[in-house]
């Protein structure tokens, strides 16, 4: 299978290079052919030239061909309108991107709201698990929903978050006489143990 592929593969490269030749070779003649088609008369009269070239025959292409040939002309179209939007300036007005912390609120919300749409996405729980002790990051109004959403940990996240939470605390005795932790965070990671071990 993998064989067949490549060598579909490399007949369509052949045959857009052959493609591409045969364009190119095209628009050379072309001028030239234009140019030789007409040739003044000494009495002023056009006359068409003696050797005019037939145009190259195009190969005919297998329907795969036509595919790969009108996805990379929509590419193409495409670059081209992105950078002339870009040069317009009108890249600006599109709507930015919502960040990383803000989606993962929400997915925190939307679980807490219990939306029929709401389904259960890795890269935003690991976000949350990893942000959780920060205030800033997850504000006092939603670290009560994130310790609900924690109570239906499972597996290796439960482990995981249970481990993480257990070194904390052994930093924050450690560092307890020299720098201490902050009061919020060190509630934060007491209330998380208290529920999951």
């Amino acid at each position: 299978m993998a064989k067949q592929k490549r060598k579909v593969t490399e007949m369509t490269e052949k045959k857009n290079k052959k493609l591409k030749k045969a364009s190119t070779e095209e628009t050379l003649l072309a001028p030239q052919a234009v140019s030789g088609t007409e040739q003044a008369h000494p009495e002023g009269e056009a006359v068409l030239g003696a050797r005019q070239e037939p145009a190259p025959q195009l190969p005919a292409l297998t329907p795969e061909e036509k595919r790969v040939l009108e996805r990379k002309l929509k590419k193409e179209r495409r670059k081209e309108e992105r950078k002339w939007l870009r040069e317009s300036g009108a890249a600006q007005s599109l709507p930015a991107k919502r960040s990383g912390a803000q989606l993962a609120l929400d997915y925190l919300c939307g679980w807490a709201e219990k939306h029929e749409n709401w389904r259960f996405q890795k890269t935003r729980q690991t976000w949350l698990l990893m942000h959780m002790y920060d205030s800033d990051q997850v504000p006092d109004a939603l670290f009560s929903t994130l310790l609900a959403y924690l109570e239906g940990l499972r597996g290796r996240a439960r482990e995981l978050t249970v481990q993480k939470a257990e070194a904390l605390m052994q930093e924050v005795d450690k560092a307890s006489g020299a720098e201490p932790f902050p009061l919020g965070k060190t509630q934060r990671i007491r209330r998380v143990l208290q529920l999951l071990s």
